[in-house]
């Protein structure tokens, strides 16, 4: 007969210890280290649901539209980035009032200045800015300056060197007839960074039609804003990414502790692109946006040249009942992107967008405010150029008091424009007929 083992003596089992309970609020204390890196990364392919054809439904779907909290989730798995709490923002209208806060913000500046800017002219404007750069280098500050070659080809050679002569480092990016390949690829972006706190974006390049008083002859309409909080830091890590490709040193950026919650001001996601990188998470997150929308979806832009995909999701927006409207140029600089934006309105307007025509002024904004909570401003056209060839940067903004004062300005902007109705629109000359068929089919190549 087998005889089994002893079992060995029973053990006095061993009490769990509770669960500590966190006091409530405490995860609005907790922070992330973020290390300096550009995000989306390069590479990152969206997945499927995230795509522009099919993340619509996603957002359509989310419980309070935009003011829902899945809303923050969706943006933040579409572009894989953080979004920032904390920020102070001031919207300018003007351009002067714009480039007194520029200057007044270099003076200020303690250790670092970084400038990008598509058009840096030598003009009145660009040598008072010069000015201010010089004087901080002078300080000891350190002042690096990127402006696009193409953007910037007319300013004179004499004036980079004199930044030279100033202990600014300035660098060209793509410069004009550098490398054939590269040229169509251009560094839009309208960006500051002082200290790595205060930032600046906006539609506003350097020059005197941007820095002139609103109403003064020859200004132009424009939108920009300052930031203070941690955003200005993602600007700075964005900032990097053109400079070192139009050879700039490159320089040191430290990782930053970021709070989860609880700070006071704007949540801002810092959505940046460039060729290859972003674009398609910029389309995806200004899709979402308008699919989340539930009541008012208002955009003001430059050059409006959009895709047929543009033109379903403004459409489906316009038919589930939210108020949509376009504000775009009836002066402009570049004519021909008007009327490729032209071949397109029948189709909107049958739909039930509406349309204004801005009459005051060439028109230069780039902007978005959606139920009066979620705003988008920075340096992208609603054109292929935008998302296919250019470095862009925005500021995707969640807060009701920006989204209040972008709303004004729309409604302040109206009173100086023009609606396009769809009578008048079938009524215009065969000419103009002829000119936005042709415009349009171009429209991937302007």
């Amino acid at each position: 007969m087998a005889v089994l083992p002893k079992a060995p003596p029973a053990r006095a089992k061993r009490q769990k210890r509770p669960k500590r309970l966190k006091p409530p609020g405490r995860r609005r204390h907790l922070i992330r280290r973020l290390r300096p890196m550009l995000r989306p990364r390069s590479g990152h392919r969206l997945p499927r649901e995230l795509r522009a054809r099919n993340v619509g439904r996603l957002a359509a779907g989310i419980e309070g539209g935009l003011l829902g909290p899945a809303f923050e989730g969706l943006l933040q798995r579409i572009e894989q980035s953080p979004i920032y709490p904390g920020n102070r923002i001031a919207v300018y209208l003007d351009g002067d009032q714009a480039f007194s806060a520029i200057e007044e913000a270099v003076a200020a500046a303690e250790r670092e200045v970084l400038l990008e800017s598509y058009i840096f002219k030598d003009d009145l404007i660009g040598c008072r800015l010069f000015g201010a750069l010089a004087a901080a280098a002078h300080r000891g500050v350190a002042v690096r300056v990127l402006a696009d070659g193409l953007g910037s080809a007319s300013t004179r050679t004499a004036f980079w060197q004199a930044m030279a002569e100033q202990g600014i480092e300035a660098h060209l990016f793509h410069p004009a007839f550098g490398g054939l390949w590269y040229q169509p690829f251009r560094d839009h972006r309208k960006i500051l960074v002082v200290d790595r706190r205060i930032a600046f974006t906006g539609g506003m390049n350097i020059g005197q039609e941007y820095g002139s008083p609103s109403g003064a002859r020859g200004a132009w309409r424009d939108s920009h804003l300052r930031l203070t909080g941690p955003a200005a830091w993602e600007m700075a890590t964005v900032f990097c990414e053109g400079w070192e490709r139009a050879g700039g040193r490159p320089f040191e950026l430290s990782p930053m502790v970021l709070k989860a919650a609880g700070e006071e001001g704007a949540r801002v996601l810092v959505l940046d692109a460039r060729p290859m990188r972003g674009s398609a998470e910029a389309i995806s997150t200004l899709t979402a946006i308008a699919a989340a929308a539930r009541a008012r979806l208002w955009i003001t832009n430059a050059y409006f040249a959009p895709g047929h995909g543009a033109v379903r999701v403004l459409a489906r927006a316009a038919r589930r009942g939210v108020d949509v409207r376009l504000l775009l140029p009836a002066r402009t600089d570049v004519p021909i992107v008007r009327h490729a934006g032209h071949g397109f309105f029948a189709a909107l307007l049958r739909h039930g967008v509406r349309i204004f025509e801005y009459e005051a002024a060439v028109l230069h904004a780039k902007s978005l405010v959606a139920d009066g909570y979620v705003s988008v401003l920075g340096s992208t056209n609603l054109d292929f150029r935008s998302f296919l060839f250019n470095a862009e940067c925005n500021l995707v903004m969640l807060d009701h008091e920006v989204a209040g004062t972008l709303e004004q300005a729309f409604e302040n902007d109206l009173r100086s424009a023009a609606e396009v109705t769809a009578a008048a629109w079938r009524g215009r000359t065969l000419g103009h007929r002829a000119l936005d068929r042709v415009c349009r089919v171009l429209s991937p190549v302007l």
